[in-house]
């Protein structure tokens, strides 16, 4: 299904932000100077800029217009609905190591539905609270046929437009369904480290996958969050 116009003005616009041209705190192209180049109203532009601010990309600076937000965002893991905002739940983040290529473990591979043995790219981040601590520990697995057609999914530092919409530019292949698991478990030594917790420690744990049009996996991941800061709350009519 072809982009609508707000949709392309604001796919152009994250474009040009991963590629560097505006950089975090960089005033973006005004109202009108959109809506000259494409043709468009200007309502149409706002639609644009509130989708990119929706995903957490830019955010409104008072008197001045649109701005490359200086603090990537992320989520802990699952709950991405397609009706759900980037912002909705997310929070900053801290990338942990480099991203690497190894073997996931069984509950993984079984569901990106690897080869025994097969390797996936391995993406880790940290979840902050919001007096900084630790708050979900997310371990992204990508297949690396997906790796292979992404390659910033390699590199250590924050995909400003978010990888699903990079991943979707690179390969042509977007999330159409998710699965979330939860499940209640001990922490592992690593996790209890990262998540600033002695063990034993109990954890909340989210598994989720997101798959394609041809239900093909796109991501794994698995998020952790300890017992002591996990909280889900669900509002929804009732009678």
């Amino acid at each position: 299904m072809p982009l609508l116009k707000y949709e392309q003005i604001a796919d152009d616009l994250r474009t040009r932000i991963s590629n560097g041209e505006f950089g975090p705190g960089q005033l973006l192209p005004s109202g009108r100077d959109l809506a000259e180049q494409w043709t468009v109203s200007r309502a149409t532009v706002v639609k644009a800029y509130d989708v990119l601010r929706n995903d957490g990309l830019v955010v409104a600076r008072q008197g001045a217009g649109f701005v490359v937000a200086e603090t990537p965002i992320a989520c802990p893991a699952g709950g991405r609905r397609s009706d759900t905002a980037r912002v909705s739940g997310g929070a900053p983040f801290r990338r942990l190591g480099t991203p690497d290529r190894a073997v996931p473990p069984e509950h993984v591979g079984e569901v990106l539905a690897l080869k025994t043995g097969e390797m996936a790219l391995r993406r880790v981040r940290l979840v902050l609270l919001d007096d900084g601590a630790p708050g979900t520990l997310v371990t992204a697995w990508f297949p690396l046929d997906i790796a292979d057609a992404a390659p910033r999914l390699s590199m250590a530092g924050p995909i400003a437009e978010g990888t699903t919409h990079y991943v979707r530019r690179q390969t042509g292949r977007s999330p159409c369904e998710g699965v979330d698991i939860k499940t209640v478990r001990l922490a592992t030594a690593e996790e209890a480290h990262q998540l600033g917790v002695e063990q034993p420690a109990a954890v909340a744990v989210v598994l989720h996958v997101a798959y394609d049009q041809e239900r093909r996996p796109l991501v794994c991941e698995e998020g952790v969050t300890a017992s002591h800061v996990f909280e889900e709350t669900d509002s929804y009519p009732m009678g």
